[in-house]
């Protein structure tokens, strides 16, 4: 005969007090446990989702980024003549070959410089990425010394604004046109032509070649072909593992801090939740005397208490969640590892997150409900009857 979960229910909404008090403890470090997991996601999302499946990027090897990275004009014409490339407007292959570099730039209203990625771009630069749409202004021309700037460093940079210049590489440069491109990294860049950004750079080579595949199937030819050719010393990722690699490192680290965080966080909440279901044996001494001699097993006893306590974890993790998701509508802005350049992305909050969090509060709760539930089962019938 099994003590009703109601039972447990009933305990907790009658020392109202306490189990808030003790649910709020959980509730936040699970709000910091989502949180810090939510940063590591959004990170990792922001940079996957700026990459497409059927693109792939040539860089040099072991480049771990195109910041790194040099392609010469010759290689770069090779790479163009590969079969397996798409072939785009006016039988030409659909092929961008880019310049990455980085310039220092102002905050808005602070002052406070910050490193932006300068892209040079070709003809197809935008065809190949689905995801950046020109939502104010135009394309820079051809020759021109125009830039177009993503949404979020037009927002917070200094200069970056349509109809503003920035002035880099010895040359004022004039915003033409404002992109939005999601929650992708290129939302942190600003695009202008390649030929003119490497003339001022003083440049020889490209940093990268990204080209579309016509049939998605034949990227692992390519890329053994560009790899194993003599003349060549570089090569090929799928657009989506070379953005993920990027994530890597600093996803990493964001999920090791939030774990540490959340070990010595959860210490003190486990305490906390254990002194509390102590404090109910103690209170309730008669109470499982009665339920012992009505027939109730020690088994029973040690279930129900550590259901009580495990409730008490999951309404914190709950209540932590809830109060986590919220951090979805934050935008914020950091270096990323690889590039060494200004990224911004939001805390984005998935249903593994959710699992992991509400299974780490029973956890929880079941480590702070163990010992107590322990000294409650076992208890002498007639020791605890004598308590009345």
């Amino acid at each position: 005969m099994a003590i009703p979960v109601f039972y447990s229910f009933r305990n907790l909404w009658t020392r109202k007090l306490t189990t808030v008090l003790t649910a709020a403890g959980m509730a936040l470090v699970v709000f910091v446990f989502a949180s810090v997991m939510m940063l590591a996601e959004g990170l990792r999302k922001t940079l996957i989702e700026t990459g497409s499946y059927d693109n792939v990027v040539v860089i040099r090897k072991a480049s771990q980024s195109e910041m790194q990275s040099g392609v010469d004009r010759t290689q770069a014409s090779i790479v163009e003549a590969e079969p397996e490339i798409a072939i785009g407007d006016a039988g030409k292959p659909f092929l961008s070959k880019e310049l990455v570099v980085i310039i220092n730039l102002p905050k808005r209203g602070s002052d406070k410089p910050s490193n932006i990625t300068i892209r040079g771009i070709g003809e197809f630069s935008l065809a190949l990425r689905p995801q950046v749409k020109l939502m104010e202004g135009r394309m820079p021309r051809s020759g021109s010394s125009e830039i177009i700037a993503g949404e979020s460093v037009a927002k917070r940079f200094r200069g970056a604004g349509i109809g503003e210049k920035i002035r880099f590489a010895m040359r004022d440069w004039s915003v033409v046109g404002i992109f939005d491109a999601g929650k992708t990294g290129y939302s942190s860049e600003i695009w202008g032509d390649v030929d003119q950004l490497m003339q001022a750079f003083r440049r020889p080579a490209y940093s990268s070649v990204l080209f579309k595949l016509r049939d998605s199937s034949e990227f692992q030819k390519i890329k053994e072909r560009i790899e194993g050719d003599p003349r060549l010393t570089l090569e090929a990722k799928r657009e989506t593992k070379y953005y993920e690699d990027q994530s890597e490192m600093m996803a990493k680290f964001l999920r090791i801090l939030g774990i540490s965080l959340t070990i010595i966080f959860s210490l003190g909440a486990m305490i906390g939740a254990m002194i509390t279901m102590y404090a109910a044996v103690a209170n309730r001494t008669a109470e499982i005397g009665t339920l012992r001699a009505l027939g109730f097993q020690r088994r029973n006893i040690l279930a129900a208490f550590l259901i009580e306590s495990m409730l008490l974890g999951l309404s914190g993790g709950l209540i932590g969640l809830l109060f986590a998701s919220f951090m979805q509508f934050i935008t914020i802005s950091t270096v990323n590892w690889q590039t060494f350049s200004e990224l911004a992305f939001s805390f984005t909050l998935t249903s593994e997150i959710v699992i992991i969090s509400l299974i780490f509060s029973l956890v929880m709760g079941f480590v702070g409900g163990v010992l107590p539930a322990v000294r409650a089962s076992r208890m002498n019938i007639v020791e605890a009857l004598r308590a009345t």
